[in-house]
């Protein structure tokens, strides 16, 4: 097996798209099963929680690194959009906006976010509804603070003040 450069090195943060931003603490080589495997070693802080990741695999799952300073702007930019609200049932619209979530792109994660938030004056949102948007922003809020080098809370705040800012104008006419 011939040995590539490594895409990504001990310290890299790295977006995961089921778990979302993690950072590689080591580099492994263990023997599973008589094969000779080389690891990422990924540490996900949020959730407490460390995963190996078979170097060779990283294409197939999707692994990468975190999004171009290109790529955060239209991210921001989609979270200034008008919300498309979908008349389908909620459990296949939940269903896209799961699919969204774990697919790891940035600006459709946005979409999420963007589509499901609620401004205070709004409507009250489901328990589901609330929980998918919870998990939506705090996975763009976590790939925001890594890319712009604070913390979790601080990126939240910033998605936060970006809804709230842009989302009235949409609600005034509905």
């Amino acid at each position: 097996m011939a040995t590539k450069a490594l895409a990504f090195d001990v310290g890299d943060y790295v977006v995961y798209p089921k778990h979302g931003v993690g950072r590689v603490v080591e580099l492994q080589n263990e023997e599973i099963a008589g094969m000779k495997l080389q690891l990422y070693v990924l540490r996900f802080e949020k959730e407490r929680m460390t995963l190996r990741v078979p170097v060779n695999k990283v294409e197939a799952i999707g692994m990468r690194k975190l999004s171009s300073d290109k790529t955060l702007r239209e991210a921001l930019d989609t979270l200034k959009g008008k919300p498309k609200v979908k008349r389908t049932m909620w459990s296949r619209r939940a269903q896209e906006y799961e699919a969204k979530i774990n697919s790891g792109d940035l600006v459709s994660i946005a979409e999420v976010t963007r589509d499901l938030f609620r401004a205070d004056d709004q409507p009250e949102q489901s328990y589901s509804e609330r929980q998918i948007f919870e998990a939506a922003s705090s996975r763009l809020a976590r790939e925001l603070a890594a890319m712009e080098k604070t913390d979790e809370p601080a990126a939240l705040k910033k998605i936060l003040a970006i809804l709230n800012e842009h989302a009235p104008k949409y609600y005034e006419t509905a």
